[in-house]
């Protein structure tokens, strides 16, 4: 994930940014960051990072590989024309194609240009080859958040579908204490990285992408970006699954015929990348050449990045994905966690590896000297411009633009279903689809480091609650 600097957007936009940081001074909310920066970076160092992959490959070897040895034919399944077909028409929920598109439109975002790129610069080549080793062992992790999602869900007055994390720990541990707390921890957590990471961050990558590439102000992205946001999550589930199933397959496609042309003209470069990758992924040099922070110095940085970046973009093990494959309207919890799974597969086999491929062959996140100065969105710039030249530029902004956008419609389904969940009142789903889109509006502006900090460490609070459901329920 990439992180902007603390910014008031300028004099145009002082009483929303003043608003929104409730008065307090700058030195104020720089300690606050302060604060969270080490806590997350405790919070996802070792302990958590071997708990996603040790689960993952755990998971792996208990079904035998069969997650990866039934790929293709889970690919079939999910983009074949029995997916898109939900049965009846009732109000219970969406295909299960739908609910795929909505859990990758959550989990494709900027993540997938600017993330893969700073973390190769962070990390060195061998990040990338971690995130797709992380990737291989996730399909087993968001097949099983899946099954479990389907297979404990419930099913509201008004005939939709709830599930999650959240609905499973209660319904497979009835009237356990333990499971209770958990379950209210991973939809709090979830409520916050929606609001946070699924929200005000991809509204801050648009507005400077609009900014800086088409010199669009941010008061206007803003204006725009909350109307659209009004007509999509407003309409609930069926309206941002409409939205997904155009929007998804379109970015993807875009995106993946830019960089497929940046690779395939640099095609000379690939031995040399793909051997680097190999070569660095144990390596404990820093690619910039500097620290790589407390608490996770025993790790190399390949893999500390590779792993933390690629479970930011899948969100396998994070068990987010699991509230909209819940949503599918399907009598099979097997067929279901088949087609939630293959979200990884395009998500970071696809689409991280050609962003990464592409850094690689142009050489685009050589050179950084400084980590903390580490700008993926400017590498994939320059690596789309080698090809494009100026419009490289363009092609980059308008895919931060789709995916971003794609990423908050999910999240709005996500993060409120979590709401609903904690406050019991389906009434309140309306509340959260307005406030929600109004967030929007204040992240276009005001978004600061300490934002991405404070989603990141939500994020390893949905994980935990999430990995012990799935292990105790393994069987």
């Amino acid at each position: 994930m990439d992180r902007k600097p603390f910014n008031n957007g300028g004099t145009g936009t002082a009483f929303l940014w003043n608003f929104v940081q409730g008065g307090m001074d700058m030195a104020t909310l720089e300690k606050i960051n302060a604060f969270l920066k080490a806590v997350n970076a405790a919070a996802w160092g070792p302990p958590l990072l071997f708990l996603l992959l040790g689960t993952g490959i755990f998971l792996t070897i208990q079904f035998r590989a069969l997650p990866i040895r039934r790929l293709f034919f889970a690919l079939r399944t999910a983009f074949g024309r029995e997916a898109r077909y939900s049965g009846e028409k009732t109000e219970a929920g969406v295909s299960p194609f739908a609910s795929l598109m909505t859990e990758l439109a959550a989990e494709i975002g900027t993540g997938n240009i600017v993330g893969v790129a700073s973390a190769m610069a962070l990390g060195g080549p061998g990040a990338l080859g971690w995130m797709i080793l992380a990737a291989v062992v996730g399909l087993a992790l968001k097949f099983s958040e899946s099954f479990l999602s389907v297979q404990y869900r419930m099913q509201r007055k008004d005939g939709t579908y709830c599930g999650g994390p959240m609905v499973t720990l209660t319904r497979a541990f009835p009237g356990e204490r333990l499971a209770k707390m958990l379950a209210v921890f991973f939809a709090g957590s979830a409520v916050l990285v929606s609001l946070g990471m699924g929200n005000m961050t991809q509204a801050n990558s648009i507005a400077l992408a609009m900014q800086d590439t088409f010199g669009v102000a941010r008061e206007k992205s803003a204006l725009v970006l909350t109307i659209l946001l009004l007509l999509v999550v407003t309409g609930g589930l069926r309206s941002i699954a409409k939205a997904a199933e155009v929007l998804v397959p379109g970015m993807a496609l875009f995106y993946l015929g830019g960089a497929g042309m940046v690779i395939g003209l640099h095609a000379g470069e690939l031995p040399r990348t793909l051997l680097a990758i190999v070569r660095d992924a144990f390596s404990f040099r820093a690619a910039s050449g500097g620290a790589v922070g407390a608490g996770i110095s025993l790790l190399p940085p390949a893999l500390r990045y590779g792993i933390s970046r690629g479970v930011f973009s899948n969100e396998a093990g994070l068990g987010a994905g699991g509230i909209s494959a819940a949503a599918a309207q399907t009598d099979d919890p097997v067929r279901q966690g088949y087609i939630s799974m293959t979200g990884v597969f395009v998500d970071t086999m696809v689409i991280c590896l050609v962003t990464g491929l592409a850094v690689g062959v142009t050489g685009a996140a050589e050179g950084i000297l400084e980590a903390e100065k580490a700008d993926g969105a400017a590498m994939v710039i320059q690596a789309f411009e080698s090809v494009f030249g100026p419009a490289g530029g363009y092609v980059v902004a308008v895919g931060i633009l789709l995916f971003a956008f794609a990423t908050m419609a999910g999240w709005a389904y996500q993060g409120e279903q979590a709401f609903l969940w904690l406050v019991k009142k389906d009434s309140f789903g309306m509340v959260y689809r307005v406030f929600f889109c109004f967030a929007a509006s204040a992240g276009c502006v005001c978004v600061a480091e300490i934002v991405w900090n404070f989603a990141e460490l939500a994020n390893a609070c949905m994980a935990v609650p999430n990995l012990i459901c799935v292990l105790r329920l393994w069987k």
